[in-house]
């Protein structure tokens, strides 16, 4: 029996966009969007249905799924989202098959990221891993900080493994190792 676990990288123009400060037109990032579906990625993290006032590039994620040229053949998409209310709104779209939460192994990022601590988030986890099977979707858990983190939080593997398996014990079955800040090398990524 191999203990090979299956890995798929996900395409995600979202934290991208959602970092620029200048408004992007809604038809531009379709446009983009689109460019993207024809790549044929497994998944792409297209947009947010996280509150405008802590994202407003993503405000218009609802107009830009309009825009997109789906097929059956198409990647599937998901939507990160922060909370309850984001996951209803998310799944009023069945072109979404994913919904995607930030959980932080950094106490402090979490705050900052979601406006929660990691406990309250590991109530928002349950809270919409509940909506998402009422409606038929999944649910990924971005592992924040998943490489190590600015704010002086300890970090260790071993931490990111006790998340992992807390999570894994609520019933979540697609995790994303996240490298939040950009700083994991080839090394880390082995270790980790």
């Amino acid at each position: 029996m191999s203990n090979d676990v299956p890995v798929k990288i996900i395409e995600c123009p979202r934290d991208a966009m959602q970092g620029i400060t200048h408004f992007i037109p809604t038809n531009i990032k379709a446009a983009y969007i689109n460019q993207l579906l024809k790549v044929g990625y497994d998944t792409i993290d297209f947009g947010s249905f996280v509150s405008p006032k802590a994202i407003p590039q993503m405000k218009d994620t609802a107009d830009v799924l309009t825009k997109l040229e789906l097929s059956a053949s198409s990647p599937k998409l998901l939507a990160i989202i922060a909370n309850a209310r984001g996951a209803e709104d998310a799944v009023q779209f069945d072109e979404i098959t994913y919904l995607g939460y930030p959980f932080s192994v950094s106490e402090t990022f979490q705050l900052r990221n979601t406006n929660a601590t990691i406990e309250e988030s590991l109530v928002r986890v349950e809270e919409i891993q509940n909506i998402a099977a009422k409606s038929n979707k999944k649910t990924v858990i971005y592992l924040s900080m998943g490489f190590g983190n600015p704010y002086g939080d300890i970090w260790s593997v071993e931490i990111c493994q006790q998340w992992v398996d807390q999570l894994a014990e609520m019933d979540v079955r697609i995790m994303a190792l996240s490298d939040t800040i950009g700083i994991a090398t080839p090394e880390s990524i082995a270790y980790l």
